[in-house]
């Protein structure tokens, strides 16, 4: 008969060094947040790397377009009507009805275009962009590139990021005239404004940082939704299912994060750049 194997004794737990704490599920946040701007600063590095991926770029470039020009157009229309309405009913109050063009005009080229092509861009470029790269690496495709020596940062994430930020300003111009045209209609036809005093109120208060602040918040908040997108793709929990809340959690920084940098860069420009006539 064989004798039965030796009993091991339990290995003794690793003893924890003095003053060292467990990690704490409070310094996840903090944890996400710094992998979010390592992942930021690398697609900035990566930008001026060889090769660039043209193809990449403008095959992501036209299927971002493909599905914000659209709704963009559409959804400019009620904002800038909306924001007429409200701002020609404030001025009839306060007997300013002469400023409605140029107060309308500015809120929607300073603050409702840039975020409505923001949430536009994150809502539907940044999930399909997320629920792409959560595909790729739930099914290991990403682990193979690293393996081959091709970084999926230069390869996947910085064409689309540059695609979201290039669509996001052209289309900041287009979402702008819509904007304006839906304002003046509704502003001329459903409250008796006058074509001219529209016109007049607008050149006397608007100048053109105007216009540049506008499509830099729009560059700004292209390139929060595309990196956003493809951290929250690069880094899925738990299979399939954890994709679809990737995706869902994407959107939802996204918004956030949106809001607070523009009222970051509003409190900004509104400090460096004087108003016409101040």
């Amino acid at each position: 008969m064989t004798a039965p194997p030796p009993v091991r004794p339990p290995e003794p737990a690793a003893e924890q060094a003095p003053g060292q704490r467990p990690p704490s599920r409070l310094l996840a946040p903090l944890r996400q947040t710094g992998q979010l701007f390592a992942l930021a600063l690398a697609v900035a590095r990566a930008v001026f790397r060889r090769p660039f991926q043209v193809r990449e770029f403008i095959e992501q470039f036209w299927f971002v377009a493909s599905v914000t020009i659209l709704p963009a157009a559409l959804v400019s229309i009620p904002f800038g009507a909306v924001i007429a309405l409200q701002v020609g009913s404030l001025t009839e109050q306060l007997g300013a009805q002469s400023f409605t063009g140029g107060a309308s005009v500015l809120a929607v080229i300073q603050q409702a275009s840039p975020l409505i092509v923001a949430l536009l861009i994150a809502g539907a470029a940044g999930s399909a962009i997320c629920a792409d790269l959560g595909s790729r690496k739930i099914r290991e495709e990403l682990d193979a590139m690293e393996v081959m020596g091709v970084s999926p940062v230069q390869r996947l994430v910085v064409p689309r990021v540059l695609a979201t930020m290039s669509v996001a300003v052209l289309l900041n111009g287009l979402v702008s005239v819509v904007g304006t045209l839906g304002g003046y209609f509704f502003n001329v036809i459903m409250q008796d404004g006058t074509p001219g005093a529209y016109l007049a109120s607008f050149s006397a208060l608007a100048q053109l940082p105007d216009l540049y602040v506008g499509e830099l918040k729009a560059l700004i908040f292209g390139f929060i939704a595309g990196i956003v997108a493809a951290y929250r793709g690069l880094n899925p929990r738990g299979g399939p299912k954890g994709v679809g809340d990737a995706v869902n959690q994407s959107v939802v920084i996204t918004f956030m994060l949106l809001f607070a940098v523009n009222m970051v860069l509003t409190a900004i420009y509104l400090q460096i750049v004087p108003p016409k006539g101040g």
